[in-house]
């Protein structure tokens, strides 16, 4: 298996299982966040984050096309500012929305991987705005399909404790 396989696969099956996973939310729940502790994300602001959370990566590493205004460079902000408190992290209005967007992730994670070549994949460095070490683009890649499947899991278990049916086959996409 090469590159291009492992990571169409991975991807292809996170989405697939965060999708279902997605749709098993309510617009009523969207403000809904766990009871104890702190800094939790709602479910909505939780599923925004998973609409940008692969596809947009594989954009900035693969086109080196981060967003980031003209003059700043990668590494200026301070690790601990890339990422704001929960309170301030922008939320979906609907269920709908948040499919659509997950959607068009998808797509832009198959085109910038498409664009690829192996030897890309295998060889070039590749840096992120939160951590400026070399790792070859197909590792920063895989890492990005990871990110995804991480936050799968977290809705996973918000969904447990909304008391919604789900199982292990959910959680993997069976």
């Amino acid at each position: 298996m090469n590159w291009s396989e492992l990571l169409g696969f991975e991807a292809e099956n996170t989405y697939k299982a965060v999708d279902n996973l997605m749709a098993m939310v309510n617009d009523e729940d969207l403000d809904w966040k766990p009871a104890t502790g702190a800094n939790w994300m709602t479910t909505g602001q939780l599923l925004k984050h998973m609409t940008d959370a692969c596809g947009f990566c594989f954009k900035g590493f693969v086109t080196g096309d981060w967003g980031i205004p003209e003059g700043a460079e990668c590494g200026d902000t301070p690790p601990e500012d890339m990422l704001p408190p929960a309170e301030a992290l922008p939320a979906v209005e609907s269920v709908a929305e948040a499919r659509r967007q997950l959607e068009e992730d998808r797509r832009l994670a198959v085109e910038m991987l498409g664009s690829c070549s192996e030897e890309e994949l295998a060889g070039k460095p590749a840096t992120a705005p939160w951590d400026p070490r070399e790792l070859m683009l197909g590792h920063r890649l895989l890492h990005m399909v990871g990110h995804l499947h991480q936050h799968k899991g977290q809705l996973f278990y918000y969904l447990k404790l909304q008391g919604k049916d789900v199982n292990t086959g959910h959680l993997w996409g069976a």
